[in-house]
């Protein structure tokens, strides 16, 4: 199955220029033979909000023109698409949420549990575990940005049966030496192996309000190594990788060990 990561550039505020830019690049991979696509966190709205109020001007039902339109392409181009919007709760609530959507409709909803820096004045955290549904490639998890930084919750996930991990993010940019991997690729990488999952985390490119993003998308596999990307964070990409997954439903490590029964549930 050919999986793909769309690293895109987009706008704060701009909700049509949004679906369009995110609407392209899932049709690209479609056409490139994708069965998956992973799009970034708040694909739809933009991320770096002045405040609240310009969020919830931003913010759109589960049933809205984003969802219906990654839908449609899904069921037009048989695909399962993940990608991220900010969700119009109940009474003024807000949530950083990521979608799973597969030619049948919309599968799962997530609401960011693990909300970053300024994400606090703006959204409500979710208090449910990260979904793992059955789909035709496979059993997928999602969850949202900073939520990939604990391992307990992707754990979570891998003990509820996932074979791949979707990860909408947007990753600031962060000091790091020269020609060091960025530090949240590398934590996606440690997520994969201790868990024998794929984990597909798909980033912003350039610049939004001063903010430079990281550009870190990447697909990695159950063994933990890239086999796509990270990527340059000055330009769009398209990443795209063969996924087996058989190999993340086997969680043996040689013949004595096993990642999950080697667990010593008995002391932690």
């Amino acid at each position: 199955m050919l999986a793909s990561s769309a690293q895109l550039r987009l706008r704060v505020g701009d909700l049509v220029g949004n679906r369009a830019v995110a609407r392209r690049a899932i049709e690209a991979a479609a056409q490139a033979g994708a069965r998956l696509v992973v799009l970034p966190e708040l694909a739809a709205s933009g991320y770096v909000f002045t405040d609240k109020a310009e969020a919830a001007t931003l913010s759109e039902d589960l049933d809205g023109p984003t969802v219906t339109e990654w839908m449609g392409l899904a069921a037009e181009h048989d695909l399962v698409i993940v990608g991220g919007l900010a969700e119009r709760g109940a009474a003024g609530a807000l949530f950083n949420t990521a979608v799973v959507i597969d030619p049948s409709g919309l599968r799962a909803s997530y609401r960011k549990a693990h909300l970053w820096d300024f994400e606090k004045e703006i959204f409500n955290a979710g208090d449910a575990r990260p979904p793992v549904i059955e789909t035709d490639v496979g059993r997928i998890a999602v969850m949202v940005c900073y939520d990939l930084e604990f391992p307990e919750w992707v754990r979570l996930a891998a003990l509820a049966g996932a074979d791949i991990l979707c990860v909408p993010t947007n990753w600031p940019l962060a000091p790091r030496p020269v020609d060091e991997r960025p530090g949240e690729v590398i934590r996606a990488q440690a997520a994969a192996s201790t868990n024998r999952i794929y984990v597909i985390a798909t980033d912003r490119c350039g610049v939004e309000r001063g903010v430079k993003w990281t550009g870190g998308s990447v697909i990695v596999d159950p063994d933990g190594f890239p086999l796509a990307g990270p990527v340059s964070a000055d330009e769009p990409a398209l990443l795209l990788a063969d996924i087996d997954v058989a190999c993340a439903r086997t969680k043996a490590l040689g013949e004595r060990n096993d990642v999950l029964d080697d667990r010593r549930t008995d002391l932690y």
